[in-house]
């Protein structure tokens, strides 16, 4: 099976993408996986890549959809894939249309997890990051026995920038409109199949792959 998992920044897609790729067999490919992988490779690709990044730019889509051409051309990915991450607009999503139709093959499911701003917001701004060894905890889902202290080692929990209120709803915002319109072209093509991603994660995982059976996954 070949499928494209979409949804807003912290609609739990990484966790539900591992799950969903070992339910299937299949590799579960990530860009930020195959960006460090090009880059620490240094791949013509990846020294292109890393020109970007280090001028503080975005890596342009004809390098990234190479890099992911490259990737899906691999024997382990043959039988099917899982992409998380990519496409994240329209433009890549096409450019993703003609790579596979190039490679002789198609999409056949898009699965989105459906969550609304409010929860994310509950999600993402109630993590706290331990200054020491780094672990996540979360106010709510995964307190600490003492309030801003790190149960592991000790050390005093802070909240990054990116898990601050007003940086999620900025997220929220840019997601609304670079990568929701996805929801739109391929429900058009009609390859895509919502789910209910509120809930504990073996739940959503559940739904997800009842989903998938429908389509023989």
């Amino acid at each position: 099976m070949r499928l494209v998992l979409v949804g807003p920044p912290g609609a739990g897609k990484g966790t539900q993408a591992e799950f969903i790729a070992a339910h299937l067999s299949v590799p579960k490919i990530s860009t930020g996986d195959i960006f460090r992988a090009n880059v620490s490779q240094g791949t013509p690709l990846g020294v292109e890549a890393k020109r970007y990044m280090d001028a503080g730019k975005l890596v342009p889509d004809e390098v990234t959809i190479n890099m992911v051409r490259d990737r899906l051309a691999e024997p382990d990915a043959a039988e099917g894939f899982l992409l998380d991450g990519f496409p994240r607009t329209t433009p890549q999503a096409a450019a993703l249309d003609k790579l596979l139709a190039d490679l002789g093959t198609a999409l056949d499911i898009v699965l989105e997890l459906v969550v609304d701003d409010d929860e994310v917001i509950r999600r993402l701004s109630g993590r706290r990051t331990c200054r020491g060894c780094g672990k996540i905890w979360h106010v709510e889902f995964d307190p600490t026995s003492r309030e801003g202290i790190c149960d592991r080692c000790g050390a005093e929990l802070f909240q990054r920038d990116d898990d601050k209120p007003e940086t999620i709803a900025a997220r929220l915002r840019e997601y609304a409109e670079k990568t929701a319109p996805l929801v739109d072209y391929y429900g058009a093509q009609g390859k895509l199949v919502g789910i209910d991603a509120t809930g504990p994660v073996e739940d959503v995982t559940v739904r997800a792959i009842d989903a998938l059976r429908s389509y023989g996954g």
